[in-house]
């Protein structure tokens, strides 16, 4: 069995760059192997990232950070209106069927192939099966055949999935 105690301070560091540059657990094994030398299956990468706290950045922050950083923002205080009130913002345009909020659910048991697994429901309505595989990557599997959700719902499905992800 592999251990952090094998490697070296400067390997250690070499590694927590790799994460942060975006690595993944699997690519943790592979540059084992493959720069260091190291025969380490993918649960001995598993504890050694345990052992060196390493903190993996996941394709949903990343999307997330991307966006954020996308966003323009024109003015950090709402401008106030003639008579000195701050107005309040317009509702959410209905979407066809009605507005509804996006909610998503978190499975007792997850699904096989999952780490985790649930349902989400989109503001129009629509629904599907979500989940985040052993890899740690996500997928949405909606109910209607080549549905693709609209990007504010994809936010707000991201925020309340990480919400009950972090209650878990």
């Amino acid at each position: 069995m592999f251990s952090a105690s094998q490697l070296s301070e400067e390997q250690k560091e070499q590694i927590k760059g790799w994460v942060a540059d975006g690595a993944q657990l699997a690519d943790v094994q592979k540059h084992l192997v493959e720069d260091f030398g190291f025969s380490v299956t993918y649960m001995d990468t598993r504890f050694l990232s345990l052992d060196l706290d390493l903190q993996f950045i996941s394709e949903v922050e990343e999307v997330v950070e991307k966006e954020a950083e996308d966003l323009e923002i024109t003015s950090p205080v709402p401008h106030l209106a003639a008579d000195g009130d701050i107005p309040s913002p317009a509702p959410a345009a209905p979407q066809e069927g009605g507005f509804h909020p996006v909610t998503a659910t978190v499975d007792t048991v997850a699904r096989p192939g999952a780490m985790v697994s649930g349902t989400v429901s989109f503001s129009d309505g629509e629904k599907g099966r979500w989940m985040i595989d052993e890899m740690g990557r996500p997928s949405i599997d909606p109910d209607t055949p080549g549905y693709q959700p609209v990007e504010s719902d994809l936010v707000d499905f991201q925020n309340k999935l990480r919400d009950l992800l972090e209650g878990h």
